[in-house]
């Protein structure tokens, strides 16, 4: 059962990790370079049904991951475990993710032409940066967890 929820929790990663990078890297300069909204209207389109489906995959598996990690939850706020820490970053990663996502959605998306576009780019770049981080600190479980200092 562990196989599988880690395969649908990296198979999620690599869609919204993917996603995002594609456009923050192709779509969000050109879009910028033209200041033409459109471009990345018509990626979101095509993109958020696919990338929000990967991050309710993520959170669901992860919560069921953090639970088999730390039956009960215990031990999640030992914060002498490199574990622990590893899942707390994340869980913090996705409060970020998910503040950034709604500022967006509830405050610029619906107002989104060329005057507020590179308001927009402010949310896309930190929500790449921060799915890029996901999978680092992902990762790290394998090697046991984040260092600490």
């Amino acid at each position: 059962m562990i196989f599988w929820l880690l395969f649908l929790h990296l198979l999620g990663a690599a869609i919204w990790t993917g996603g995002h990078l594609v456009l923050a890297l192709g779509v969000l300069p050109r879009a910028l370079r033209r200041r033409e909204p459109g471009l990345i209207q018509a990626f979101e389109e095509r993109y958020e049904p696919i990338g929000i489906a990967a991050l309710v995959a993520q959170v669901l598996t992860g919560f069921e991951l953090t639970r088999r990690y730390f039956p009960g939850f215990r031990g999640l706020f030992d914060l002498d475990s490199p574990l622990a820490v590893a899942a707390l970053a994340k869980i913090i990663l996705l409060i970020l993710t998910v503040s950034l996502a709604l500022d967006a959605r509830l405050r610029i998306i619906p107002k989104l032409g060329r005057d507020n576009l590179g308001a927009l780019a402010w949310h896309i770049i930190p929500v790449t940066i921060l799915s890029v981080a996901f999978v680092y600190v992902g990762l790290r479980f394998r090697f046991g967890g984040l260092p600490l200092p």
